[in-house]
């Protein structure tokens, strides 16, 4: 994949949006921003994937129905209380998206409307309400770093970025914030995304590069196997870079588009990995040679997802055969006898396993690598030319600490 330049400000990074973010009362951390708003100065074609999980967050419920025609102009979000298996959860996702349109003088359609935070809690609509305008009219284009840090949970790191590219000789720009540390496996996971870009493309094509982005990207990030309620990965085009419209999903400038888009995604989500719950350590597995990318991506993923494998990550333990078993049971069409496993770090590489079987290394060179905090897993299947990669992290005692008490 060509490599893009990265450049500052994160959603407020293309033409014509501002965002913010302010503390409205939600959290009880008044030191904790907990209400984001994002804004384009014109319509833009928008697009949008969500959870797969059956329980979903009013928000949701909503933001589906506004996007019908694949327009919007706004985003607003919460975070503290996800607005998830409550009774008036729809009527006040739609009060929020009413707040956000009165603010900014548009239809209530026009807004892309999340929450985040605890489950089957009410959620107080009064301090949401009282802060909108307030937010709308505190809305600028240095503003991304603030709704990114208003839209966090147990997140520790800001996910904050936005790529450059050109479009027909045009300079476009892609930013996205996000959030997400715990409740994430793929399909993605606890995990809010909103892009913004200043791009001239029809819905239909927004929508198609979007999902190949997150495809590989945020659907391939796993911390701890729960499938969150509210995720929610938006994205506004609102055209004001000018560019010729990509009104199809081909095509060079739909080719460039989609590159510069999935690159951003994959930073994120490996941000997201990194700062999962608890982890001192970022995984990243590789496979190769797959018999066709169902399998790779089953197998990384069931890598990554291993409760096992990412305990001895943890512990820098060498334990190749936790590999071996997780791609096993992976659901990957695979001969067991071929497969090759190396691992890798900044401090080297040291290959554990040859043709489904150990082979001899030193243990405490194997150590020194993984001690590291970025480790690579490459699998070799030797079945075929497919391949995936896959993002989680390490299994700690912290996770169990933050989630015993994360109401609290």
């Amino acid at each position: 994949m060509a490599q893009y330049l990265y450049v500052t400000n994160g959603v407020t990074a293309p033409k014509g949006f501002r965002a913010g973010g302010v503390h409205c009362g939600i959290r009880p951390n008044t030191k904790k921003a907990d209400l984001a708003m994002i804004a384009s100065d014109v319509p833009c074609a928008a697009a949008a994937v969500f959870t797969r999980n059956r329980v979903k967050g009013a928000p949701i419920l909503v933001t589906k129905e506004n996007l019908k025609d694949g327009r919007a102009q706004a985003v607003l979000c919460n975070s503290g209380n996800a607005n998830t298996c409550n009774a008036d959860g729809v009527e006040k996702a739609r009060k929020m998206c009413g707040f956000a349109a009165e603010a900014l003088g548009l239809e209530p359609r026009d807004v892309i409307v999340a929450s985040t935070g605890v489950i089957g809690q009410a959620l107080p609509i009064g301090p949401i309400g009282a802060a909108v305008p307030g937010l709308a009219a505190s809305l600028s284009a240095e503003g991304s770093e603030a709704a990114a840090r208003a839209i966090m949970t147990t997140d520790t790191v800001v996910k904050n970025f936005a790529v450059a590219c050109v479009l027909g000789g045009k300079a476009v720009k892609i930013g996205g914030i996000a959030k997400g540390s715990g409740m994430i496996h793929p399909n993605m996971g606890t995990m809010l995304c909103f892009l913004t870009t200043d791009a001239a493309i029809s819905p239909k094509v927004l929508d198609a590069a979007l999902r190949g982005a997150v495809d590989v990207s945020f659907n391939m990030v796993s911390v701890d196997g729960d499938t969150s309620t509210n995720d929610t990965c938006a994205i506004l085009a609102n055209g004001l870079a000018g560019n010729a419209e990509i009104a199809e999903p081909e095509g060079a400038d739909f080719g460039t588009f989609t590159g510069a888009l999935t690159q951003l995604c994959l930073r994120l989500a490996r941000t997201l990995a990194k700062d999962g719950e608890g982890a001192s350590k970022l995984l990243v597995c590789s496979v190769t040679g797959a018999k066709d990318l169902a399998s790779a991506r089953a197998a990384a993923k069931g890598v990554v997802h291993s409760t096992l494998f990412k305990a001895a990550m943890f512990g820098a333990d060498a334990n190749w055969g936790r590999v071996l078993c997780a791609v096993g049971y992976s659901g990957a069409e695979t001969d067991v006898t071929k497969i090759g496993v190396s691992f890798s770090s900044k401090a080297g590489k040291i290959a554990v396993c040859k043709n489904g079987a150990g082979i001899p290394f030193r243990e405490d060179e194997a150590k020194k690598i993984l001690s590291e905090d970025e480790i690579n897993i490459d699998v070799s299947l030797r079945d075929g030319d497919a391949s995936a990669t896959a993002f989680g992290c390490d299994l700690t005692y912290d996770y169990v600490k933050i989630n015993g008490d994360y109401r609290s």
